[in-house]
């Protein structure tokens, strides 16, 4: 296991995807981030309704570093716009030594 993580989040759009990923790489809680448009989810909401819904979304790919978890989350949410936004880190098992060592160090 590795100290990255992949933090995985669902955004409205492309705009707001890069608005907050931006800022993330502004703060340096990051190393670098991708945008996945034209996602199609499937969910269950309003809390407890059962009713399905569908919508579009983008996914921002958040590439970091565990110990700067807590302060990517915060940060997402203080700029998203759902009230309850996906926001998943998942830990890397194996990534390049070199690419693991360029990340650590843009976010010293």
């Amino acid at each position: 296991m590795t100290d990255m993580i992949l933090v995985y989040v669902t955004c409205t759009s492309l705009t707001e995807a890069k608005k907050i990923g931006k800022r993330l790489l502004e703060k340096r809680l990051c190393g670098c981030v991708n945008f996945v448009e034209n996602a199609n989810p499937m969910f269950l909401w309003p809390p407890k309704s059962g009713k399905i819904n569908e919508s579009q979304e983008t996914i921002l790919l958040v590439k970091t570093l565990e110990n700067k978890y807590d302060l990517v989350e915060a940060e997402v949410v203080k700029l998203h716009s759902y009230d309850t936004p996906c926001i998943i880190g998942i830990p890397i098992a194996y990534v390049s030594r070199k690419y693991l060592h360029w990340l650590a160090g843009e976010l010293e």
